[in-house]
């Protein structure tokens, strides 16, 4: 896509969809609710939300949650992520999180911040790709 389409990325309306997910995040031991909602690039908006569990490294972010349910909506590539907290505030998606949104956006791949869209490449410099796996297989 072109600048001039990401200049049209309706930011307040993807910020508002990912509270209502994060409104239907299950966050009973951190109290943190968490929605997502993506943009891909024919057009359509995806949600996820995060889901707690007793065993904390079982819990599933909404980022995660967002990627799965791109892939179960028939896939595609994603061309503007919001994550925010239930008060509606950007949250920066952590190191794991942003390394699976590379894989469903890539280095283009816009992300709503307080100081505004960025990309995801600046917020991830020197990602692990595909094309690390295919350089460093073993014969």
């Amino acid at each position: 896509m072109s600048p001039s389409v990401a200049d049209e990325i309706d930011w307040p309306g993807l910020r508002e969809t990912a509270i209502r997910a994060a409104k239907r995040a299950y966050a009973p031991y951190s109290g943190l609710s968490v929605g997502a909602a993506g943009l891909t690039r024919d057009g359509r908006v995806i949600t996820g939300c995060n889901v707690e569990n007793a065993s904390y490294g079982l819990t599933l972010c909404a980022e995660c949650g967002l990627v799965s349910a791109l892939h179960a909506s028939g896939g595609g590539r994603l061309w503007a992520v919001s994550v925010v907290a239930a008060d509606g505030l950007p949250l920066l998606p952590c190191g794991r999180c942003r390394q699976v949104l590379w894989e469903a956006g890539g280095a283009e791949l816009r992300v709503d911040t307080a100081q505004g869209p960025q990309t995801l490449a600046a917020l991830l410099p020197e990602a692990f790709t595909p094309a690390d796996l295919a350089s460093r297989r073993e014969p």
